[in-house]
């Protein structure tokens, strides 16, 4: 096919790469190496590169030539040829844990940067041309935190918006929003952003031993949107889990019975809207967009009933009948919830608060609580991505790979949320990755562009590929096969020419 002349740039994707060190294997297919890969676009050309994160988890395992550094499924111990004193310090140390900073789930851009991300305290910088491996970064420094996500908002300032927990830090559980700027003031070139890093403001957790798991959160013109679930860490597990000879993945439990709490911030303010939102017991990985009309805030996520998602991925799991066994006890549902922030005082109990025209609704309780139901957008889709100069506005689309009942994407699709017309591609063996929209230069509507996905096969004889659609009618413009293995990913981003340092820098 033909590429458009004007794509130029790097797609760089980032998940589990590799899950068996020596004789030792990974639990879990989340806990794996983390492999970096990247497409680059010049001239109607596609380069492909892959390689290793070198994270301090990796070289460790690596030289052991097995698994010394614990993941989230997989606890590890320390060699059991090393002396006894060594064995007990190392049990003691690990109280809150240090983490390992195998940063296997997304790409994060800070700045003029860009940064190898998963859920714990640590990111890794890389060279998105050569994806070689820079220096650590440690959140912690900076700010309280032990965990934070893998998906940060961008702002219009440049800024980089992401979340954190912060575990029992002067005697409270609190989820901190903090603020990376793109650069330093002039005098101060030597130090990193991350010095002026701040904490924009911090919510308690309504429990101090038992914080709220998340994968993202959404963002508004003026809110930050906050969804506290009942898919909880336990803190008292986590201390112990070592001495216990259990992994970390055990101490998160699902309480079906909780209600999930919907938390709003004002940007500005930093003050939290003080009425209290709720809707039932749900898990949530993935926010698509969040914005604002008419004193509401209208937010749309995927929701599962329970946490049967992440068991899937556990390899024995994987490496059963994938058809027959693996099926997801709860769909994914995009759910759309619609919240007046703006409520009369005097609105009768029972009353549904939301004006706008949606079947979500908004009931007043007795305690003054607003109790929140959606309306269903569509069901079976995963991996949102939008077009992110719509991220926090009045937007038309989602492009998302569609599950259905399984959990590995058989298609890709582009959902118009207005009329719910849904466009499809996908074909026999092809295991899409999540899509990625690329405006074009000068796009004038919201789908503008194009839609970038790589495409894993599931007959070996058939090589990989990328994929590029026209974003308005999902058609094929192109592919670019690769005659390597290439790895099923979890997220990234496209990075244009014009935010790449030039190679000299």
């Amino acid at each position: 096919g033909q590429l458009p002349t004007w794509l130029q740039g790097i797609l760089l994707r980032n998940g589990p790469g590799m899950h068996t060190i020596g004789d030792t294997k990974y639990n879990h297919w989340f806990d794996g190496l983390a492999l970096l890969h990247s497409f680059t676009f010049k001239n109607g050309e596609v380069y492909y590169r892959s390689k290793y994160l070198r994270s301090d988890t990796y070289n460790c395992n690596i030289e052991a030539n097995r698994i010394v550094v614990s993941e989230f499924g997989t606890m590890a111990y320390p060699d059991p040829c090393k002396n006894i004193f060594a064995k007990a310090f190392s049990y003691l140390s690990h109280t809150i844990p240090e983490f390992t900073d195998n940063c296997l789930i997304n790409i994060m851009k800070t700045g003029d940067d860009f940064y190898a991300a998963s859920e714990t305290n640590f990111i890794r910088k890389i060279n998105p041309r050569t994806l070689e491996t820079l220096e650590k970064v440690d959140y912690s420094k900076y700010i309280a935190v032990n965990l934070a996500t893998s998906h940060p908002h961008y702002d219009s300032a440049g800024n980089t918006l992401n979340m954190g927990t912060s575990i029992v830090d002067k005697g409270k559980t609190k989820y901190l929003l903090f603020k990376i700027p793109p650069s330093v003031p002039e005098k101060e070139k030597k130090k990193s952003c991350f010095k002026h890093m701040e904490v924009v403001c911090s919510i308690p957790s309504r429990s101090l031993l038992h914080p709220s798991y998340y994968h993202s959160f959404g963002i508004t013109e003026n809110y930050i949107v906050f969804i506290e679930q009942p898919f909880k860490l336990d803190i008292v597990k986590l201390a112990t889990a070592y001495i216990r000879g259990v992994n970390w993945a055990s101490c998160l439990a699902y309480h079906k019975e909780e209600k999930t709490w919907f938390h709003f911030v004002d940007q500005k303010t930093k003050k939290e809207v003080s009425t209290k939102f709720y809707t039932d017991a749900m898990v949530i990985f993935h926010h698509i967009n969040a914005y604002e009309e008419d004193g509401h805030i209208i937010f749309d996520v995927i929701a599962y009933t329970d946490n049967s998602l992440y068991d899937m991925f556990y390899l024995k799991n994987l490496t059963k009948v994938f058809e027959e066994k693996n099926k997801l006890a709860s769909a994914p549902t995009c759910k759309r919830f619609v919240v007046p922030l703006q409520c009369d005082k005097d609105a009768e109990v029972g009353s549904n608060l939301v004006t706008l025209p949606s079947t979500a609704t908004a009931v007043k309780e007795k305690d003054g609580s607003i109790y929140c139901q959606p309306e269903i957008l569509c069901e079976g889709i995963e991996l949102p991505r939008i077009n992110y100069g719509y991220n926090g506005k009045t937007y038309n689309y989602i492009f998302a790979t569609e599950v259905q009942w399984r959990p590995v994407p058989a298609e890709i699709i582009k959902f118009n949320i207005q009329t719910k017309e849904m466009l499809h591609w996908g074909e026999d063996h092809c295991w899409p990755s999540e899509p990625i929209f690329v405006p074009s230069p000068d796009a004038r509507e919201e789908d503008d562009g194009v839609v970038l996905t790589c495409v894993v096969m599931s007959d070996p004889k058939e090589p990989p590929f990328l994929l590029v659609l026209d974003a308005k009618t999902f058609k094929e413009l192109g592919r670019a096969k690769v005659h390597v293995d290439m790895h099923l990913d979890l997220h990234g981003m496209f990075i244009p020419e014009k935010d790449l340092k030039t190679e000299t820098e």
